[in-house]
């Protein structure tokens, strides 16, 4: 399976990351969560000549899909997202599913808990996290439709990939712009949290 390459770009004043991932030999890609200036995406995408097919999001709040309609309006590219986060979305993403990316495919985890919709992608490069994980922190549980006893199981199944997974955050809030999961291991205190109640009092204290 060939290896993605993933491009990173910040893409609103709310520190949002948004993605490029894109199969290098076929140049055939995909936008994550375009946020509040789609275009800076497009452009990027142009200047790579990467042929878009398919629009990724994470989860459905407004600082991560505003731009979706730029995007979709680019050329012949589905909307994928969770039915919880977009309803309408041309592909319902459910867990374990697979969306090819030219030679290689990304792999859809639900990881509820931020927002019910939220999932995670997973390519041999990494992992595209949104707002459930992030360098040295995770996502609030604090918000409508938020669930804190979901965010630690979804945070628990994470914590379990290979230790040299790429983590790229859908928000750039810690000490650098991605990470590693064996660095989160070591420095994140969500992740270290031994049990439920300890990741309750943490996350909302």
């Amino acid at each position: 399976m060939v290896a993605l390459e993933i491009i990173q770009l910040k893409t609103s004043d709310m520190e949002n990351f948004s993605y490029l991932i894109y199969c290098p030999q076929t140049r055939e890609g995909a936008v994550v969560d375009p946020s509040m200036r789609p275009q800076l995406v497009l452009d990027e995408a142009a200047r790579r000549k990467i042929t878009l097919r398919l629009l990724l999001n994470t989860h459905g709040h407004q600082d991560h899909i505003k731009g979706n309609g730029d995007i979709l309006a680019a050329g012949k590219i589905k909307l994928a997202a969770h039915p919880d986060a977009v309803p309408d979305a041309d592909i319902p993403l459910a867990e374990g599913m697979k969306l090819p990316i030219g030679n290689s495919f990304i792999t859809v985890m639900h990881t509820p808990g931020h927002a019910p919709g939220s999932v995670v992608f997973v390519t041999p490069a990494g992992i595209i996290s949104g707002d459930t994980l992030f360098v040295s922190r995770c996502g609030r549980a604090d918000l409508p439709g938020s669930n804190v006893n979901h965010l630690y199981t979804s945070l628990q199944r994470l914590k379990k990939l290979p230790e040299t997974t790429i983590v790229y955050p859908g928000h750039d809030y810690g000490p650098m712009p991605n990470s590693t999961i064996a660095w989160e291991l070591e420095h994140n205190e969500f992740i270290k949290c031994p049990d439920l109640e300890s990741f309750i009092a943490l996350r909302m204290g």
